[in-house]
């Protein structure tokens, strides 16, 4: 009775982690992606002095500061319920996980909005150098921000710089929690998968208003390359630093991304450390990492033949490849969709650890009733998915709408 109360718990938190870090993880792609393009364009405009890349900017920008207020609301609630469900990973290992997380929100995040809220501002007011290193100084810190989650969430994957004081972890090694090697490949495969992202949403906006027959059309001529240049660096770098760390998670996590014999040899060893139980992740994230990997390498075919196109123009002028343009606006999901895929793999691919080879899921939930963990799945899950979709509608209408007069002094 006891087991299948806990089981209960234990699956209905797992669920709620899942839904709630997947839809604010949509958010923070696209952040990430699309201000680093943001920056870049103004860039240009402040070097190159031509109006349509400042129109560029403002409109790019705008659509950039709508997902980065609604993803902030999504953060919060993913928060709240991380603490609800999850009370024994903050009583065990809070002292080393919390530490990173804490510096985020003090340092990085409120940096971040800071300098946001100036730039948004700044046009118009403020000279172009000082506006331009206020862009730049919200891109880096959102890398800043992406950074000190990486960081805690590489603790979860592979626990180091630690020491345990009776039940509890305490931090004994900054440099050797900064230095962790599940830290650097999945960081830096986060930020590529966040430009393939921006690159495709803005390629794919493009496209759209190209379909539509826009007037606009250098505007949107000079955003679909930017996207697809984007789009095609990105996915270069999703696909190199994606197999480069391939060893570093056999090392690390034998158990994760192997099957038949192999994971026979990998389950046998966690035994043998750990003692008697099933170490082996749900079988279907095989599936998908399979699915993540095929994905990556069309979204980069999709890349090149996109830019083959736009030489001299062609995909604009050219009938017959009009039907590239609807292949390019239904991609704009899909890098979202292989992000979701890819972290689904990562987080459920380390079970049953919450914090591997340290504390199980079973030990981390909080001692909550099915009941109760149910009303917050249901609870959390609508707010976040209201919000997401809240996301979507007002940035596919100023998407729809075009560039106007975005901050306008």
């Amino acid at each position: 009775m006891l087991d299948g109360y806990a089981s209960s718990t234990l699956d209905l938190a797992r669920l709620q982690f899942a839904v709630t870090t997947s839809v604010h993880f949509l958010f923070v792609i696209l952040t990430l992606g699309l201000v680093t393009l943001v920056a870049i364009t103004q860039t240009r405009y402040v070097v190159g002095g031509r109006p349509e890349l400042g129109r560029m900017a403002r409109f790019w920008g705008f659509l950039y500061v709508i997902n980065y207020a609604v993803g902030i609301a999504s953060g919060l609630v993913m928060e709240f319920q991380f603490g609800l469900n999850w009370s024994g990973l903050s009583r065990i290992t809070g002292d080393v996980f919390g530490a990173p997380l804490a510096l985020e929100t003090l340092i990085a995040f409120v940096l971040e909005s800071t300098l946001l809220g100036m730039w948004i501002f700044g046009w118009g007011r403020l000279p172009k150098g000082v506006h331009l290193a206020l862009i730049w100084g919200v891109a880096l810190t959102a890398y800043l921000s992406a950074f000190w989650v990486m960081v805690a969430n590489a603790f979860l994957q592979h626990p180091v710089g630690y020491a345990m004081d009776g039940d509890t972890a305490r931090l004994t090694s900054l440099s050797a929690l900064l230095g962790n090697p599940s830290l650097g490949f999945a960081l830096g495969h986060v930020i590529a998968a966040a430009l393939l992202t921006g690159g495709f949403f803005m390629a794919g906006v493009s496209a759209w208003h190209f379909w539509r027959r826009t007037t606009d059309v250098e505007f949107f001529c000079r955003s679909m390359r930017t996207g697809l240049v984007a789009a095609l660096v990105g996915s270069l770098l999703v696909i190199g630093i994606g197999y480069a760390q391939f060893d570093a998670i056999t090392r690390t996590q034998p158990t994760k991304l192997v099957d038949g014999g192999k994971l026979a040899e990998a389950q046998a060893q966690m035994v043998a450390q750990y003692g008697p139980g099933d170490y082996a992740p749900p079988s279907w994230t095989l599936g998908a990492f399979d699915w993540m990997t095929a994905s990556g390498n069309l979204l980069f075919l999709v890349a090149v033949v996109g830019l083959v196109l736009m030489i001299r123009n062609w995909l604009i002028r050219v009938r017959g490849l009009r039907f590239m343009l609807v292949v390019l606006i239904a991609t704009v999901p899909v890098p979202f969709l292989t992000a979701i895929d890819g972290w689904l793999v990562r987080e459920v691919g380390r079970q049953p650890w919450a914090v591997y080879g340290v504390l199980k899921t079973t030990d981390a939930v909080s001692d909550l009733s099915p009941g109760t963990m149910l009303a917050s799945l249901i609870g959390f899950g609508t707010l976040l998915i209201g919000l997401a979709v809240l996301d979507w509608w007002l940035i596919a209408r100023h998407a729809r709408r075009g560039p106007s007069d975005e901050f306008a002094a």
